[in-house]
């Protein structure tokens, strides 16, 4: 016995039968043409099958057309109308495309790379030409692929399903389980941060999905917790957007760090001057002094360690410290094969 096709398949089918029509569609050959509706076991569950069928359509926005014969009243066909359903003709600008370019350059992962290239270009084939992209060229952002965890997580959101994941936390380098109710992914920094509730904790933490080591597991059932209150999501991102606002003084090579160097202020008006400093003024003579605001320190600590010895943090001494720690950890990871490390101090 064939399989029995799906209502979503079975909507599909219509649409593209009665887009291709060249004049309409009576129920007749709907019914005998159309891939779903010869499973109707009798006319009366045909009928009603077709009727919702068609008012589902309508209620999504596609124009569904009654047509009846000029010479037989009863003669009914059906079609999309086309004027309205299609798009009209797309006519971009080479900025306009070079938007979209960088925009579909913000999603690394495999799972929607493929599905961005294909996107751009069909729309490079209406616009400019292929230097469309040269207005943003080097603006896009970039965000790491999230790895495996990427992919589960995303569902697990979606289907309000709890997790079990190991994660290695920042400040310690511990590893240890986590079952969390996944309530929203966030594109930070260029990486990904998972936002949601610690049944451990009994409050909201965030995880960088980088830290996430191994398979992201089921740990219930779909639809086993509630989606969060508005008020709760609000605390969630509150605390893990980082307390107030703090001003970084980094000390920078020339032509580097410059995802930092585009968030600079103004020096504090309480600023030291750091080259009358004999600790900080070797450090300025082939660097610029560069001020960056921050709320999460951890955040900014893990860029800056990306930067490697482009920067050097002169101040909070707390940042500083940070930096070092996380720089000692990955040294001690490079010379151990344990999958589970504790840094002291």
């Amino acid at each position: 016995m064939a399989a029995q096709i799906a209502p979503a398949e079975r909507l599909l089918n219509l649409v593209i039968a009665l887009v291709n029509t060249a004049g309409r569609m009576t129920k007749e050959q709907v019914r005998t043409s159309v891939a779903g509706y010869q499973e109707a076991p009798s006319d009366d569950a045909f009928e009603r099958m077709f009727e919702r069928d068609k008012d589902t359509l309508r209620d999504l926005g596609i124009p569904i057309l009654t047509i009846t014969d000029a010479g037989h009243g009863d003669d009914i066909g059906y079609r999309v109308d086309l004027d309205a359903y299609a798009l009209p003709p797309l006519d971009l600008t080479a900025a306009e495309l070079g938007v979209l370019a960088m925009a579909a350059q913000v999603w690394q992962d495999q799972a929607v790379r493929a599905d961005t290239s294909r996107a751009l270009t069909k729309l490079r084939a209406v616009g400019e030409g292929v230097e469309s992209t040269d207005l943003v060229a080097g603006l896009a952002p970039r965000v790491r692929a999230g790895g495996g965890a990427f992919s589960p997580l995303v569902d697990a959101v979606q289907a309000r399903q709890p997790v079990r994941f190991r994660y290695r936390a920042a400040t310690t380098g511990e590893v240890r389980d986590r079952v969390v109710e996944p309530w929203k992914l966030l594109a930070r920094r260029g990486g990904w941060v998972l936002v949601g509730l610690d049944r451990e904790r009994g409050a909201s933490r965030s995880y960088r999905l980088t830290r996430i080591e191994g398979s992201v597991r089921p740990a219930g059932e779909p639809g086993s917790f509630a989606a969060p209150s508005p008020d709760a999501m609000a605390e969630a991102l509150r605390a893990w957007g980082g307390g107030p606002e703090t001003i970084a003084t980094l000390a920078i090579l020339p032509e580097r760090a410059s995802a930092a160097r585009v968030r600079a202020v103004p020096a504090p008006v309480d600023a030291p001057d750091w080259t009358a400093d004999p600790a900080t003024a070797p450090l300025l003579t082939n660097r610029e002094l560069v001020h960056v605001p921050y709320r999460a320190e951890w955040e900014l600590a893990e860029e800056l360690v990306g930067y490697g010895a482009a920067v050097v943090v002169l101040a909070p001494a707390n940042l500083r410290d940070h930096v070092l720690h996380l720089l000692r950890t990955a040294a001690t990871l490079d010379r151990t094969s344990d999958t589970e490390v504790t840094v002291d101090g």
